[in-house]
């Protein structure tokens, strides 16, 4: 799975709207939106921020197979 689609996956799990990640991260919700629908290439310093919000690894939510 794309990491915009885990990270979509993983948010929507837990019940948290795009603009709550971004109140979390520090973000507009257009970002967030951004960074799901790959239209961005998040810092690592934001990956840092989302994976801790959602309280995940950046392995797991950005590595992608074959990298």
């Amino acid at each position: 799975m794309a990491r915009n689609m885990r990270m979509k996956a993983l948010r929507a799990s837990y019940g948290i709207s795009q603009a709550d990640l971004a109140a979390r991260v520090g973000v507009t919700r257009q970002t967030i939106n951004a960074v799901e629908s790959g239209e961005y290439n998040p810092t690592i310093a934001l990956c840092r921020a989302i994976c801790r919000a959602l309280g995940t690894t950046l392995d797991d939510l950005f590595w992608e197979e074959g990298q």
